[in-house]
């Protein structure tokens, strides 16, 4: 279920009333919902007659996402000193998943919005919704519960969250009625759906369509074509540049070819440090294999971070993992 209950909206504004000044952070490597989530909670508080304060770790790839880069700081040294903040974690739960931003477990009073399956659940301190598509369809309902006008920067922001983890809609079936509903508000307050997409999915680097060509000719199939499994080395990464990875792209290639089932894209971020993408169909759950290995994540995507490890080795755990499911 992906609406908040009174309890939820009880929970929230008693945190908000304990505190004058927030710090907001998410998880890091900040994909659309993550950062949009951050700017639209720091614009409810703000309505809400509080200041907040918005911290990223980075980095912001993706290319729809560098524009909002300046809106971040990269680290709590940065905010006013002899301040007590209170802290929102968006779009992740776990203090380890936001990065070297100097903020520590146990170093503020914290509160989650978190819609991430392997986030747990609810309590007093967090709403965490495993049903909703995306964090910022949760903050938008605290926006509306709470009779806050949704001007129409924050309705464009909100929009382009939900845009990116519903992947403009496709991800969603005939129990998301709702969220169409709130979708219609948005525009209503303004959001531009084509200008949305157009920012989504233009302005890709021409080296990315030439590294997505070799991710393509390098893919292979296992467990009877039901895994398609890739990888990105280190030095195609500074060859073609560390913002040439089309990963939504290559997603959507590969799922849509007959027989695949789940998706695994590794990316080598350094010699010894491996980036995993992983994207399933219904029949899949491929947050088990995620959190089985350190990560986290949905149902259908998921992802984790590994140290001093090899593409290999990488690989091979991963095909291990989904050798429980396949076999």
């Amino acid at each position: 279920m992906s609406k908040l209950t009174q309890e939820d909206f009880a929970n929230f504004e008693a945190f908000v009333k304990k505190h004058e000044n927030f710090i907001i952070a998410g998880h890091k490597e900040p994909d659309g919902d993550c950062i949009a989530s951050s700017i639209a909670l720091s614009a409810l508080l703000r309505q809400m007659g509080k200041k907040a304060f918005m911290v990223s770790a980075g980095p912001f790839k993706r290319t729809e996402t560098k524009k909002y880069e300046n809106l971040f700081l990269q680290n709590i040294s940065e905010f006013p000193v002899d301040t007590e903040y209170g802290l929102f974690l968006v779009d992740c739960s776990l203090i380890e998943r936001i990065g070297e931003v100097g903020i520590t477990e146990n170093l503020y009073e914290t509160f989650i919005i978190d819609h991430h399956k392997t986030a747990g659940k609810s309590t007093e301190k967090s709403i965490i919704k495993p049903a909703s598509p995306a964090t910022v369809y949760l903050i938008q309902q605290l926006f509306e519960h709470f009779n806050i006008s949704i001007e129409k920067e924050t309705a464009a922001i909100l929009f382009f969250g939900l845009c990116t983890d519903t992947g403009f809609f496709r991800f969603l079936e005939d129990n998301s009625a709702d969220i169409f509903t709130a979708v219609s508000h948005l525009v209503e307050k303004g959001a531009n759906p084509k200008k949305t997409y157009e920012e989504m999915t233009g302005n890709k680097p021409f080296a990315s369509r030439k590294l997505l060509g070799i991710l393509l000719e390098r893919t292979e199939l296992f467990f009877d074509g039901r895994l398609a499994l890739t990888y990105e080395t280190f030095e195609e990464t500074e060859k073609y540049g560390k913002d040439s990875r089309d990963s939504d792209s290559l997603y959507q290639l590969l799922s849509s070819s007959a027989g695949v089932e789940a998706i695994v894209s590794i990316k080598q971020e350094s010699p010894t440090t491996c980036t995993v993408g992983l994207r399933s169909k219904d029949s899949v759950d491929v947050s088990t294999v995620a959190a089985s290995l350190g990560g986290g994540g949905h149902k259908n995507a998921s992802g984790l971070l590994r140290e001093n490890t090899s593409i290999e080795d990488m690989k091979k755990d991963l095909l291990s993992e989904f050798a429980k499911i396949f076999c």
